[in-house]
């Protein structure tokens, strides 16, 4: 019988004490609180986070937010979202886009998941640059627009649980789940490449950034096909639903863990990789009860991690004391990110007449829509520790608040209004069923 000290807590103890907070949490906001499940958790570990600093500053002895700290630094909060966390959500997630509708939406799709972000970061990256430069901070120029990469992405977990709430028309809804998977990819790959470049002082090089984009995104693609292709083949093959839950969850574990290794974009290969299975599968190689027992388990893996990273997006609050001039800059950074993301998105969908979305309303869905969330706080928390750092998480931390506690919390209030006011273009709704 082993002992494990409270400082050198294995990955099961790590794992077991965040789901049990992540279901007494959850418990106790579905009876009383009663705010939406994700919202409900992360108030409510933001809350538990302010409240271990001010009993430490009253009781210096007890120490439980150094504790809770020293958790969060054990568990790596960056590593376990973009290395675990993020392949079975963008899967899970990517199985529930209907392909033929997605199709009909590709090019806006792409525009908002690769233009739309890079116009997003630049944007961001002037505008927080001249914020800057007001308040006379020390931070290199490339800085800011690593902040703009890292804050563009929008998240398809908070996105995607939004969508299964809301009746929103279909082709609405595949355009805006297939964008919060594609662009989270596209973004992770911009980040690191303005990353590298801001850490070692080197110019940064469009060509050479062009290239880099062009491998990473590319073989991330390329992998997904090969893997789903794979899967798609092993599941048509058999009809044992256990051994072909097995397939799908073999599929995300070892395809992300071959990306990681050949240093290409593990997302974008999990998005789609999802989608191959999530339609083809569903619909040609799996039986009606494998197909529910796929669904079911990937919905519950889902809901899961759902809470689990919710839950760590409060936590993390315990992370950051804010001076004033993180608090101006975390400010001002709601406005500007909410204005770039309008501005990507009229790109996107309206400058090119042939992008235009048939429903109206749309542009403001996407717009409000574009929420943030766990990927841009781990990309943040990743930055070497200093100054900049400290600066750019609490922008980072703002955005990623007021996204989740304000517009996710008024989205469904939005598409409910534009359904009153155009309620022909809304009657076709979402099946309940996968496909």
């Amino acid at each position: 019988m082993h002992e494990t000290s409270a400082n050198a807590l294995n990955a099961f103890d790590i794992a077991a004490i965040l789901v049990v907070a992540a279901a007494l949490l959850g418990w106790f906001n579905h009876h009383f609180i009663k705010l939406p499940h994700v919202i409900g958790l992360t108030v409510m570990g933001a809350l538990a986070a302010m409240g271990l600093m001010i009993a430490n500053a009253f009781f210096p002895a007890v120490t439980l937010d150094d504790q809770v700290a020293g958790l969060l630094s054990q568990m790596n909060f960056t590593d376990t979202l973009l290395q675990g966390m993020l392949s079975f959500l963008l899967f899970a997630g990517a199985l529930h886009v209907d392909l033929d509708r997605l199709k009909n939406a590709w090019l806006p799709v792409l525009l908002l998941s690769t233009i739309g972000v890079m116009v997003s970061t630049i944007l961001v990256g002037m505008a927080t640059w001249g914020v800057g430069l007001a308040l006379g901070l020390p931070i290199t120029p490339i800085w800011y627009f690593v902040f703009g990469a890292l804050i563009s992405p929008t998240d398809p977990v908070s996105v995607l649980g939004v969508l299964r709430e809301e009746n929103v028309p279909l082709s609405l809804q595949s355009a805006v789940a297939g964008e919060s998977l594609f662009n989270d990819g596209v973004g992770i790959v911009i980040f690191t490449i303005l990353l590298g470049a801001a850490v070692t002082g080197a110019d940064f090089s469009l060509s050479e950034g062009a290239r880099l984009f062009a491998i990473e995104a590319g073989g991330g693609v390329l992998v997904g096909l090969v893997f789903g292709w794979i899967g798609y083949r092993a599941l048509a093959s058999m009809d044992e639903y256990t051994l072909e839950v097995l397939i799908t969850l073999a599929i995300v574990m070892g395809g992300y863990a071959l990306c990681s290794s050949l240093h290409i974009s593990g997302p974008l290969a999990m998005a789609v990789a999802g989608l191959l299975i999530g339609n083809h599968g569903v619909t040609y190689a799996m039986s009606d009860v494998t197909r529910d027992y796929v669904v079911k388990f990937w919905e519950l893996v889902d809901e899961l991690l759902n809470s689990v990273l919710f839950l760590l997006i409060g936590l993390e609050m315990i992370a950051l004391v804010p001076g004033v001039d993180d608090l101006i800059l975390g400010l001002a950074a709601i406005p500007l990110t909410l204005a770039a993301r309008a501005v990507a998105v009229t790109v996107s969908t309206k400058a090119i007449p042939a992008t235009r979305l048939a429903e109206k309303g749309a542009g403001r869905v996407l717009w409000w829509g574009g929420l943030r969330g766990g990927i841009s706080i781990a990309l943040a928390l990743s930055l070497p520790p200093g100054e900049t750092r400290d600066l750019i998480l609490a922008a980072t931390f703002a955005a990623v608040l007021f996204s989740v506690l304000v517009q996710r919390a008024t989205l469904g209030r939005l598409i409910d209004k534009l359904k009153a006011d155009h309620a022909p273009a809304v009657e076709e709704t979402p099946s309940s069923s996968v496909h």
